[in-house]
């Protein structure tokens, strides 16, 4: 298949089910939004309509397109080409059949699928999975169909076609942030096929989910389609992690094959949860106790309620230039009441006693010799009440136009955001052993004290009641411009180059200052973000690339405060050198990239000894990449990665820190997949995931072992349905997911052996 027919046609995605939610025969075929790219233009497609635009992306039908593959997908941001080829930056596109094979159903577990990527955990006062890319934070660099999804929540795979993961710095493309990369979530859109979709699945833990997705064609341009899920149950097998989202993603298009589509969406979702902040350190690892333990209280909680609005117009104004319109408002309210462990010691008649944990910036973890079982963990609340909002505004010209031999594919654009944040802390106050845990008037939180071998299963103590602590306030500006053109020399060179200039304007209030906490500060920042790169397509299964790119990280750009003695420091400045190539073989059917590259963060806050920060530390991180997508046969297909990550703190983030290796950066990383068609019913899979050993926080005192955790398959499949058995961790590997830098360093252990069984119904 040649490459220009691969990216002609989304495929229908596995959907999830609500039947009682169904009423009528459904549509669940995706077609592709037309757009043109901020990178180069691939080969036009053959057009369905003649009243689609020539420079616009096609739907194109055709009966050899391989629905089911694991390497098929286009691009769909619209900064970007459409075929990954044509983008000098490593790019990994997860798509549906490949997370319902692995009966993914978290973005954080649909994300293993990405070596260098790392999950984090709660985290102080951030809330849901947060993630590092290529050692660096990616907190703020998620985003729902290209505009910026700020917001701190559970994200769940039910409204999702594809996950796109661009590597590398990329504020040209996308504003501030993206150190390491950035996250795309790509949501289901309307087609004009009518189709549905069911799911229902219960696993050995008890969650028991059930989502639907229905398409149903409106008239000859138009249609509706809309995503459902529920779950309630056991995230996994710790104690403590029982959860109840629900949540619903309708969606509309008009004006499909026609110059003008018009395309409103939304996401609606409400999350009872538990957040879990593992187990504490001892010893320089995690404490070596039952991984099932949970530090808690049985009436933590985390409730969060998720509203994300999106309409996009998309107008072709001639056969060659198109201009697109996008605005999205994003609001998340979250109420927490949560308890974390914090710190190990003693208790005796005089209540608890820490131990030392080192320095006041990046503790070390408590050491000790008694045996575990004299050993309790004190509990410190986290609890607040968080408004999250945002409101963004890109307008994108796209033009093609010819200077001599020379050919240019030219975009502009201007973007314009508006961020808001609201978090009213609250603190609980309680004894150990009858002994107060906190000073007279004091507001650290500290709740109780359970043993550290084997944790009370119990509610929060009555007499330490949730009492008001600090109340933040911020918001944020963004304006911004940006121009990019891809320029062909001829069929085989193309030359890629943009520039961006962001002015970032934010303040934040607090009304209970701390010598680390400003009672109010305010932070103008202006950048220029630049991206350039260079290809060579020999033939067209071949690219060859290399690229150059920038970031930026305002100190206030998470709207909380991240101050020096007296001001907001100074944005972190990245850059990132990258060398790589991407290779179609076997027809077209399977994909292949390989990619050097070196990032480097300056300006990198250190934190200091009286917990201050400045402007002076230097994180490097020099790595390689390879990855493998699509058929191998007919009967058997793969999708697997590799990475290889040098960090280096060249400049101390903090006192002990200088030489050291960032906190949950793995050297090692890989993952495969691979499933095996028997018949055309049977078909099974199975895979592998191996992260590397790392460590907890920056001073390297608190790390983790090596591990490898195995998953297995087993499908049947008739034209109607499917019925499907994944078996998640299946040697129950002892191992830690998640890892929180605070306090030490907390570890998260995974869950163990699992089993999930789901039937797909298709109507």
């Amino acid at each position: 298949m040649k490459r220009s027919d691969r990216y002609c046609v989304r495929r229908t995605p596995v959907a999830l089910t609500m039947l009682a939610m169904v009423s009528a025969p459904a549509l669940a075929q995706q077609d592709v939004t037309p757009q043109s790219a901020a990178g180069t233009a691939s080969s036009p497609s053959a057009s369905t309509s003649t009243s689609t635009p020539a420079t616009l992306r096609e739907v194109q039908v055709q009966d050899t397109v391989d629905r089911g593959s694991f390497g098929a997908n286009p691009l769909s941001i619209s900064r970007l080409p459409a075929d990954p080829h044509d983008v000098p930056q490593s790019v990994t596109i997860i798509n549906q059949p490949l997370m319902q094979s692995q009966g993914a159903t978290s973005l954080a577990s649909a994300l293993r699928n990405v070596p260098g990527l790392t999950i984090g955990a709660a985290e102080g006062g951030q809330i849901g999975t947060n993630i590092n890319l290529n050692g660096f934070s990616a907190r703020t660099d998620l985003f729902l169909d290209g505009a910026r999804d700020r917001g701190q929540y559970y994200r769940d795979t039910f409204a999702l076609d594809s996950i796109e993961v661009l590597m590398g710095p990329s504020s040209m493309l996308f504003g501030r942030g993206s150190t390491g990369g950035v996250i795309n979530q790509v949501s289901k859109k309307p087609s004009l096929t009518p189709a549905g979709q069911a799911d229902v699945s219960v696993t050995s833990n008890g969650l028991v989910r059930t989502t639907v997705d229905v398409n149903r064609p409106l008239s000859e341009t138009s249609a509706f389609r809309i995503a459902a899920m529920g779950q309630e149950g056991d995230a996994s097998t710790r104690d403590q992690t029982k959860i109840q989202d629900v949540g619903i993603a309708p969606s509309l298009k008009f004006g499909i094959n026609t110059p003008t589509q018009v395309t409103l969406s939304a996401l609606i979702q409400h999350n009872h949860d538990m957040a879990d902040y593992g187990i504490p350190p001892l010893n320089g690892a995690p404490a070596q106790v039952d991984r099932n333990n949970a530090y808690g209280f049985n009436d933590d909680r985390t409730i969060s309620d998720i509203g994300a609005f999106n309409a996009t117009i998309l107008h072709k104004l001639t056969p060659t230039s198109s201009i697109r319109n996008q605005t999205q408002y994003n609001q998340v309210t979250t109420d927490a009441t949560e308890t974390a462990p914090q710190g190990i010691g003693t208790v005796n008649a005089k209540g608890y006693t820490a131990f030392s944990t080192g320095t006041t910036a990046f503790p070390a973890a408590a050491t000790s010799t008694l045996p575990l079982s004299q050993l309790w963990v004190r509990q410190q609340s986290h609890d607040r009440d968080i408004r999250d909002t945002s409101l963004f505004n890109l307008t994108e010209y796209n033009t093609q136009f010819d200077t001599g031999s020379l050919k240019h594919t030219l975009l502009a654009g201007l973007e314009l955001g508006h961020d808001t944040y609201r978090n009213q802390g609250y603190y609980r106050n309680g004894t150990c052993n009858g002994v107060p845990l906190n000073p007279v008037g004091g507001s650290s939180g500290y709740v109780s004290c359970t043993p550290l071998l084997n944790p009370f299963s119990t509610d929060s103590p009555l007499n330490a009641p949730g009492l008001p602590g600090n109340l933040a306030t911020a918001d944020a500006d963004t304006v911004a411009g940006y121009l990019n053109d891809t320029v062909e020399l001829n069929p085989q060179f193309k030359l890629v180059g943009g520039v961006r200039q962001d002015n970032y304007r934010a303040s934040v209030n607090n009304t209970i200052p701390t010598a680390t906490t400003l009672a109010y500060e305010q932070q103008t920042v202006n950048f220029t973000s630049v991206r350039a790169g260079g290809i060579w397509q020999p033939t067209t299964e071949h690219s060859y690339y290399v690229s150059y790119s920038t970031s930026f990280n305002p100190s206030l750009e998470q709207l909380v405060a991240t101050t020096g003695a007296t001001q907001p420091l100074p944005p972190q400045e990245n850059k990132s050198y990258e060398l790589g190539g991407k290779w179609d073989v076997n027809g077209g059917a399977l994909s292949m990239t390989a990619a050097a590259f070196s990032i480097t963060q300056d300006n990198a806050r250190a934190q200091n000894s009286d917990g201050t920060y400045t402007a002076t530390g230097t994180v490097r991180v020099n790595g390689a990449r390879a990855g493998i997508a699509g058929r191998v046969t007919s009967a058997l297909q793969v999708f697997g990665a590799y990475t290889y990550l040098d960090g280096t703190i060249v400049d101390g983030i903090a006192p002990g820190t200088q030489g050291k290796v960032p906190a949950n950066t793995p050297r090692n990383a890989a993952s495969i997949w691979a499933v095996y068609t028997v018949t055309p019913e049977w078909e099974f899979g199975g895979g592998a995931t191996y992260v590397g050993s790392r460590y907890a926080n920056n001073t390297n005192l608190v790390g983790v072992d090596s591990y490898t955790r195995i998953d297995a398959m087993l499908a049947y499949h008739q034209p109607h349905y499917d019925v499907r058995l994944n078996l998640f961790n299946l040697f129950d590997e002892h191992y830690y997911d998640a890892l929180i830098p605070s306090d030490g360093g907390r570890a998260v252990p995974g869950s163990g052996r699992t089993a999930m069984l789901s039937m797909n119904y298709r109507f």
